[in-house]
């Protein structure tokens, strides 16, 4: 088994690892997040199964995600589409990633959509995924594990049905952008793990705001804490989705 994640802040990947573990705890991991991830184009076969994990931005699925795991194919393939997100909403995103698989030789199984703390405001989904989302997304990998069994059995499962329309929604970006402060010593740490290389290498206190798609992996992996986002936008947004935002989500199952 493999499990594909594109986590820059890491929530994805522990919402991944819940799942993928729990189905195989020998699973080889790729992530999706470095653009050398996949430098192999990456063919499965039938027998072999693939959990693909990837965080919502505006309801979609980001492009540079897609646009890699192009290069992992399948020949009917079993695979588990999974979206994270923040306690808004997941929108067309699980759809659109289960699309983006069968498009390359998959079929999909399952689907999930869970939640992990929200990578710019914070102060929504703390902490998650939880001991709650723990519990129940092991739950959903052992109605998982079953229907793998059936069809590795020889069972012709139907397709899934997932949430989603398909003229999915417009994605509008993120205003966004982390910046450096006085603090950054140009280390050079943000630069070499940017998932679209916006940060420059030779000047990484610089970001290249047409490129970033403000994932906040700088912010989450600057050792001098140096990178941040205006903190009045923050406050903006924070109030703006408080409606949205602020009741519990619970993950979901489409089997």
């Amino acid at each position: 088994m493999y499990i594909a994640h594109f986590s820059p802040t890491g929530g994805t990947r522990r919402a991944a690892e819940i799942i993928g573990r729990a189905l195989d705890p020998q699973a080889t991991e790729i992530d999706l997040s470095t653009p050398k991830s996949v430098a192999t184009p990456l063919d499965l076969s039938h027998d072999e199964v693939l959990l693909v994990a990837i965080p919502v931005y505006g309801g979609r699925v980001p492009a540079i995600a897609l646009e890699r795991l192009k290069r992992i194919t399948g020949h009917d393939t079993p695979a588990i589409p999974v979206v994270v997100y923040g306690n808004r909403d997941y929108d067309d995103a699980l759809l659109e990633l289960k699309t983006a698989l069968e498009a390359t030789g998959f079929r999909s199984i399952a689907g999930v959509a869970c939640i992990a703390e929200h990578s710019i405001m914070r102060v929504y989904a703390t902490g998650r995924p939880d001991e709650a989302d723990k519990h129940l997304l092991t739950q959903f990998a052992a109605r998982i594990a079953d229907k793998l069994d059936a069809v590795k059995s020889g069972t012709v499962p139907a397709p899934i049905e997932v949430k989603g329309n398909p003229q999915y929604k417009p994605y509008n970006g993120v205003p966004l952008k982390p910046h450096a402060s006085r603090a950054c010593n140009r280390c050079g740490t943000c630069a070499a793990l940017c998932p679209v290389g916006a940060i420059p290498l030779d000047n990484p206190s610089k970001t290249d705001t047409s490129k970033c798609i403000s994932c906040m992996r700088c912010i989450a992996v600057c050792p001098q804490q140096a990178r941040k986002v205006s903190k009045l936008k923050v406050a903006l947004s924070i109030r703006m989705l408080k409606k949205a935002c602020e009741s519990r989500k619970e993950p979901e199952l489409f089997i």
